[in-house]
């Protein structure tokens, strides 16, 4: 399958630009915790010290890009699990970053389509949408800071023909539906500890 990046890191006090400064990996590594890692409340400005009123929701430093032989990049998403006081499992997804001029909409919190370029007779696609690259600093919005909770990064491509839709070409026969796909690729989760 398509061999994508995806960086996520987490921290308390993340500088803006930080996804688009030069030597953002290496901050990232220097303030946050990359995926896989644990974040602990009260872990703020370089302190293990809980201050009173100062813990805000953490911010999540995110990276991708496009495998580079593979098509362009769709959507950068957050994906939010948590169990409540009654023992029921919880997940959110949260699109944070887009190819081309798409805003995410402040009520549905979701991007519209990216679109398609695919032919299913020919089995092809173009790369005329999406984009090689995607990044975002993104702060969750519905943080609780009591609430154990983890969350991970996925990347979506735009679509491009499945496995069978080439088969069916290379057979001259008609492609099975759903004759589309979009690869994805996932990070390890950054666990929250209050």
């Amino acid at each position: 399958g398509p061999r994508m990046s995806l960086r996520v890191f987490a921290g308390w006090d993340s500088d803006e630009k930080v996804p688009e400064q030069a030597d953002w990996l290496e901050q990232s590594y220097a303030g946050g915790v990359p995926m896989g890692g644990e974040l602990r409340g009260g872990e703020i400005r370089g302190s293990s010290l809980p201050k009173a009123g100062a813990l805000n929701a953490p911010h999540f430093i995110l990276f991708a890009g496009k495998d580079p032989i593979g098509a362009n990049l769709d959507r950068l998403q957050v994906i939010k699990a948590w169990i409540d006081k009654s023992g029921s499992s919880h997940e959110k997804i949260y699109d944070v970053d887009g190819s081309g001029d798409r805003k995410i909409d402040p009520v549905t919190g979701l991007l519209t389509s990216v679109g398609n370029t695919v032919d299913v007779e020919d089995a092809s696609y173009t790369n005329t949408i999406g984009s090689a690259q995607l990044s975002a600093l993104w702060t969750d919005p519905d943080f609780v800071a009591t609430q154990e909770a983890f969350y991970y990064a996925r990347v979506i491509e735009i679509p491009t023909p499945r496995y069978s839709t080439y088969d069916a070409k290379a057979l001259g026969v008609e492609a099975p539906e759903p004759a589309t796909i979009q690869e994805r690729a996932v990070s390890s989760a950054i666990w929250y500890q209050p």
